[in-house]
């Protein structure tokens, strides 16, 4: 069973308001076995409402339709919905004297106008709205050798749709779904890009392939999606593991976490379990890495403390380090970040030390992207590598972090030896 998400309402089509609904729609659709084919934005125009509705219902047995419930001129998805079907909008008596009784509670007359949030088109219903003025709408929707389409229209409010979901919809959908569930594995990667991970992958992100494997790439973060359904969560699992077990075994030390894992997630659980603590040293990052991980070690004691570094001798010089490696632009970047790694370590009394050293200045005869250094400490010795980074400027400090990060990651993983991959 496929399902089509509508969102109404220039606010979206202009970008003034973001569109959580939909998003939200279809992660509820998933869970109750509807896989969500389309989402369709349109702004407050009648005949763009109207011809959304007619391509919805073509093509998804089931459309979620939110927004334009509302009592005003550009609040049109009663009518549009009436002309779709070919249907005169009808007025429930008892739904207006509700809406009389809300306003009422609120110390206010209802606007006449209001009366229009009661109409539905004959052969409808209305959906209950316990906190708001705005019922929804629920209609089949007749199609020539097909089963009806179900079409809901929901108000925009997310709360009141939300509620209005969790109490009306959400059963009548899982009845209608069959009883069958989706569930959705994230593989996260990092090291290698989107097409050279594809590339390791042959055959298993292809069309019509089950379980299903979608692979994005955000800010150099790589994610598989693993998606199955079945009657069960066991049996979804069941069916997605095999699929799982491969990209690991595939990809190796490239993955780093599942779901909503995120490289400093895996470097604090490492740290956690070989019982380290860590304090850094950040000039070109300017505090992510240590922002990040104190998040993620959120409740434990793996993340002691960091430091903020500027460029130059005249700035302050928290960590003491000698005079002349503290030039603009450093004149040696390797050994600036062992002894700011060190540094940083004896001024935290921590086990590790991770520094990530400044941005190299960009000259017109640069040729190609210059390094910066990222410096190790731990128990078992100390390294240092550089990473040329070559990716948008206002990318760069997050990239930067994430290829810091992924370096501590791996050498806590190797015990030493550093992944030749993480010089890239």
């Amino acid at each position: 069973m496929q399902a089509e998400v509508i969102s109404l309402g220039d606010e979206l089509t202009s970008g003034r308001s973001l569109d959580t609904n939909a998003q939200w729609l279809s992660r509820r659709l998933e869970e109750l076995g509807i896989w969500v084919v389309c989402h369709t934005t349109v702004g407050d125009q009648m005949q763009a409402t109207i011809e959304a509705f007619c391509a919805a219902i073509d093509r998804a047995d089931v459309v979620v339709c939110t927004g334009g419930l509302g009592p005003t001129a550009d609040d049109l998805t009663r009518e549009a919905m009436a002309a779709t079907v070919g249907r005169p909008l009808i007025c429930d008596p008892a739904v207006v004297e509700h809406i009389r009784c809300l306003f009422a509670r609120r110390g206010w007359k209802m606007p006449e106008q209001n009366k229009v949030q009661a109409m539905y088109p004959e052969g409808g219903r209305l959906v209950p709205n316990p906190y708001g003025t705005a019922p929804g709408l629920a209609i089949d929707v007749p199609r020539a050798g097909r089963p009806a389409a179900r079409v809901y229209c929901l108000p925009g409010v997310p709360a009141e749709m939300r509620e209005m979901w969790n109490q009306t919809l959400a059963e009548e959908l899982r009845q209608l779904g069959g009883g069958r569930m989706i569930l959705t594995r994230r593989v996260k990667c990092f090291g290698a890009g989107e097409s050279s991970i594809e590339g390791m992958l042959p055959g298993l992100t292809e069309r019509g392939r089950q379980p299903r494997v979608g692979i994005t790439a955000s800010q150099a973060t790589i994610t598989l999606s693993v998606t199955a359904d079945g009657a069960t969560a066991g049996e979804c699992r069941a069916a997605m593991e095999p699929t799982l077990a491969v990209i690991r075994q595939r990809l190796g030390h490239l993955v780093f976490g599942e779901d909503d894992d995120e490289l400093q997630d895996a470097a604090v659980r490492l740290l956690r379990r070989r019982g380290w603590t860590l304090a850094t040293a950040e000039w070109a990052t300017e505090g992510f890495i240590a922002q990040w991980l104190a998040a993620a070690a959120t409740g434990g004691l793996e993340i002691l403390g960091g430091v903020v570094m500027t460029h130059g001798t005249k700035g302050p010089n928290p960590l003491e380090l000698p005079f002349e490696l503290l030039t603009d632009p450093p004149r040696d970047g390797v050994s600036l970040a062992e002894a700011a790694a060190q540094a940083v370590c004896r001024k935290f009394g921590t086990d590790c030390g991770l520094a990530v050293g400044p941005f190299p200045r960009v000259t017109p005869s640069s040729d190609g992207p210059e390094p910066v250094v990222f410096a190790l400490v731990t128990p078992n010795g100390s390294r240092a590598v550089s990473v040329p980074l070559a990716s948008h400027p206002e990318l760069r400090k997050v990239f930067c972090a994430k290829k810091a990060l992924d370096f501590l990651r791996l050498e806590l993983m190797h015990g030493g030896e550093l992944v030749e991959d993480s010089k890239s």
